[in-house]
């Protein structure tokens, strides 16, 4: 049996050996730190024998899916530490997540902060002692007794879930817990060096609020204690750089007990989030993309072409107009198409690139808000390419080279993501792969790499997701491009080719920013507050010192006004050292000191966000510069 590994090196080995082996021959220090692995592109367990030729790729910590196993293992451990300190807790389910791992646990009370430490502790002595972990299988009718036996109803139900599969069902062992996971998982739990239980909340069972609420506790694991501390750290620092506390520090935004997860923003915050509309529009136009604007609620009927009332109805607000269905719009798509077919196109017009700034709502559950990043309501700067068959490449080049424009102008690296075709779907699967093989091909010819995320894709074409990096190390999905070969066939776009028939256009969704509120949080977060000059909805600060430097200060804010700055004036009698202070606290760029001396030289003395204090300066270099900054639009 050929194994061919990570690089394309190729061993032999004999059938029926497991993936663990192959790492164990492959050396120590690869098998010490394996987590999981890739057979033929598929996640697996280490404990999985290989039975034919296969593509194998050993997973670290260091990789995404490597992290998900261990972190999955450690919300094992959590869950068999919780059940030898409180017996009678009833378990739920227990994922990795993006940053770590949770367990849902059906408890009488909420465990306490002691409580946190004492599972935490428990799991320290669990992990000490090396347990191994084993895997074994049940039929469906076995599963539902052994659980029952155990006393774990929400057990015995996901079980008779996929009891209706006929499937054997996955159980994982260690020493005297044992639990339905269909994994992958460590083959031991000591390499689980250092945990921390974070916080613990609420939620309903299945996220709904009509079933029990239960005990959420996360927690994050690392192999060593040094990457735990880091990580800690970051919070902290995370916890500075909270939108939430900054949007209401710099009055940018607010969200109310009257509208939950339907943003308020105020008029700083209505500055930031027209400047970057003003840029989304610039950068558009230059690359040849129309403006457009569809309505906010549409018929039933519309939705029922587009495939969303099928597949997404259960995330749409509905309502009733002249007894008819309406819904509010989650998605711009569906009003694009009507746009593209008020008349009929020609391939001379293609490709017709049409952008828009859309309001979509979409209903979440309310304890999946979280300030400007999880809302009901938000703009989508939405764009949708319509071409030809020839033109998919191309185009797909194009839309890269857009985003990463952008997120350079902000200083964000990134990496992308293939996301192919998900179980519930549209169209043909000769359709997905095609589109599948056009979004390769084109970020392979621009040379850039990418991860496959199997399954993910929007159900009616594959997507490449951009997925940026902050100054913390923490990742966003933002940008998306969808390839799409289902919505113009619903909707039956047409063009008449040069051939003088009629054909169908290929489509490409595609956002930037993905949500410009969203957007806005993030960059909150990864500036601290202190946003860039162009970006800042306050950029200079004039401080006159004495009332004599008014007048002075007047002319000074009038001069930069009209030149299209952002500019006001602190003309209180309060000492300049309190003026400087409550101007850095607003995460001024510029303030501008004017005391007697400037105003007999007719100058400023201007003080840096970044770098203070920056000595005298004449208004027409401080206008250059600042000229410059808005230009170049500098981070």
């Amino acid at each position: 049996m050929q194994v061919t590994l990570k690089g394309g090196a190729v061993k032999e080995y004999q059938n029926g050996i497991t993936a663990a082996d192959v790492a164990k021959d492959l050396g120590a220090g690869l098998y010490k730190s394996a987590c999981a692995c890739k057979i033929d592109g598929e996640v697996c367990d280490l404990r999985t024998v290989l039975d034919k030729d296969c593509e194998l790729e050993i997973l670290t910590f260091d990789d995404i899916d490597g992290k998900k196993a261990f972190w999955h293992t450690a919300s094992h451990v959590m869950a068999q530490a919780v059940k030898r300190l409180f017996p009678d807790v009833k378990l739920t389910i227990g994922p990795s997540i993006d940053n770590g791992f949770y367990y849902d646990f059906d408890v009488e009370k909420p465990f306490t902060t002691e409580d946190l430490e004492a599972i935490e502790e428990e799991m320290k002595k669990i992990v000490k002692s090396g347990i191994e972990l084993s895997r074994f299988e049940l039929s469906p009718n076995e599963a539902i007794d052994y659980l029952a036996e155990q006393k774990e109803p929400y057990k015995v139900e996901l079980a008779k879930e996929h009891a209706d599969k006929g499937e054997n069902i996955s159980f994982y062992r260690q020493a005297e817990f044992t639990d339905l996971c269909a994994g992958p998982h460590l083959m031991n739990v000591s390499p689980l060096k250092a945990v921390k239980l974070l916080s613990c909340t609420g939620a309903y069972w299945r996220g709904d609020a009509n079933n029990a609420q239960l005990c959420r506790v996360y927690g994050i694991a690392f192999p060593k204690a040094s990457e735990l501390q880091a990580y800690l750290t970051m919070l902290e620092e995370a916890k500075k750089r909270d939108h939430r506390k900054l949007g209401k520090e710099l009055e940018l935004f607010a969200i109310m007990d009257e509208g939950p997860g339907f943003p308020f923003f105020l008029p700083k915050g209505m500055v930031l989030k027209n400047r970057l509309i003003d840029y989304w529009r610039e950068i558009h136009k230059e690359a040849g993309y129309l403006e457009i604007s569809t309505p906010v609620i549409l018929s039933r009927k519309l939705w029922e072409r587009s495939g969303h009332w099928d597949h997404y109805k259960e995330n749409m607000y509905t309502t009733v107009i002249d007894d008819e269905d309406f819904a509010i719009k989650p998605m711009n798509c569906p009003g694009g198409m009507l746009v593209y077919k008020t008349k009929m196109r020609s391939y001379k017009d293609l490709p017709l690139r049409m952008g828009e700034l859309g309001l979509v709502h979409r209903h979440e559950l309310s304890g999946a808000l979280h300030g400007l990043m999880r809302v009901r309501c938000f703009t989508q700067d939405d764009a949708h390419i319509f071409m030809t068959p020839e033109q998919i490449k191309d185009e797909i080049k194009g839309v890269v080279r857009l985003i990463d424009k952008v997120y350079q102008t902000f200083g964000f690296s990134y990496h992308i993501e293939l996301s192919t075709m998900p179980e519930d779907h549209m169209g043909a699967i000769e359709d997905w792969d095609m589109a599948t093989e056009a979004l390769k091909d084109a970020i392979v010819e621009l040379g850039y790499d990418y991860e496959i995320n199997e399954g993910d894709g929007a159900f009616y074409g594959p997507k490449l997701d951009f997925h940026l990096t902050d100054c913390l190390g923490r990742t966003w999905q933002c940008g998306t491009i969808q390839l799409d070969f289902q919505l113009p066939e619903r909707f039956e776009l047409e063009y008449v080719g040069a051939d003088g028939e009629k054909h169908r256009p290929i489509m490409i969704h595609r956002v930037v920013f993905g949500s410009i509120e969203r957007f806005i949080g993030i960059l909150i977060e990864h500036f601290a507050g202190a946003l860039p000059f162009w970006l800042s909805p306050e950029q200079i600060r004039v401080l006159p010192v004495t009332d004599r430097a008014k007048e002075w200060g007047e002319e000074i804010v009038k001069t930069l006004s009209d030149k299209g700055f952002r500019v006001e004036m602190d003309g209180r009698n309060e000492k300049i050292g309190y003026k400087i202070r409550e101007a850095q606290l607003q995460k001024i760029p510029f303030m501008l000191v004017i005391g007697d001396k400037e105003v007999e030289a007719k100058t400023v003395s201007v003080r840096s966000r970044e770098e203070g204090d920056k000595g005298a300066m004449v208004l027409e270099d401080l206008i250059a510069l600042c000229t410059d900054l808005n230009k170049n639009k500098t981070c």
